[in-house]
């Protein structure tokens, strides 16, 4: 049976309303670890409350939905003992990333969310983005058309592989590495990922497919996603100098 916990309401509708999404449905295999990667912790905490406690603090955000899947019994639990007020809980996340995230918008409009309110798609292992980071993107974005996506300019050589094997060196030139947050508004949003394109792995991706072309605003290097258990060390090594400094 598929449940959505709705922790508050939302403010009455306004042209300028902006909703946080974090996908958070995957199973995190590559972690090395039987227990999803968002539970696992990183310093005292589960990965996804670092990443929850950032968008916490942006005050002009109207309100933030996290999509677990169906059978996720962990995420109640966890924000019991780690409450975000600002979050509320859908147990609507699907097979893949596009499929949650659609899930995740058609929850958003049924409980209020309007089609040209502004949505944040954020990956839940990307636990080190900053409210700095979340603000700059939102500054960038809001005057535009179409919305945007935080990236780095690639700044190694890129290689193409064929059998194993060195096939071709890639102009470094203009290419970009996408994060999130991704920013777009949620009827275009809902449009793009409509198509069925599940194997797409980012929201900018279904929006280009639409033919539009997203902003891209320079992120940051410690905005990486959490992906192998180097990684955990890595972003624990970060959090640690955050907090000395």
């Amino acid at each position: 049976m598929i449940r959505t916990i709705w922790l508050m309401t939302f403010n009455p509708p306004s042209a300028d309303r902006i909703f946080a999404l974090i996908p958070c449905a995957g199973k995190g295999n590559r972690a090395g670890s039987s227990l999803p990667k968002q539970y696992q912790l990183i310093g005292d905490l589960p990965l996804v409350v670092h990443t929850l406690r950032a968008f916490a603090t942006i005050p002009r955000l109207t309100h933030g939905l996290l999509v677990v899947a169906p059978d996720d019994h962990r995420m109640q639990d966890l924000l019991t003992d780690h409450p975000q007020p600002l979050f509320s809980l859908a147990h609507v996340g699907g097979a893949s990333r596009a499929a949650s995230v659609l899930a995740g918008l058609h929850a958003l409009v049924q409980h209020g969310a309007s089609s040209r309110d502004w949505v944040l798609v954020h990956d839940a292992a990307r636990c080190l983005v900053t409210p700095t980071q979340i603000n700059l993107l939102i500054d960038a974005c809001q005057a535009d058309a179409v919305g945007g996506i935080l990236a780095l300019p690639l700044a190694d050589t890129l290689k193409q592989e064929a059998a194993g094997r060195v096939s071709a060196t890639i102009s470094r030139d203009s290419k970009w590495l996408a994060q999130t947050p991704q920013m777009f508004r949620l009827e275009a949003l809902t449009e793009a990922l409509s198509n069925g394109n599940e194997a797409v792995t980012d929201e900018a991706s279904a929006m280009e497919a639409m033919g539009f072309a997203p902003l891209l605003i320079a992120g940051s290097s410690h905005n990486f996603k959490v992906t192998y258990p180097e990684d955990f060390v890595l972003a624990q090594a970060v959090l640690k100098l955050r907090a000395e400094s």
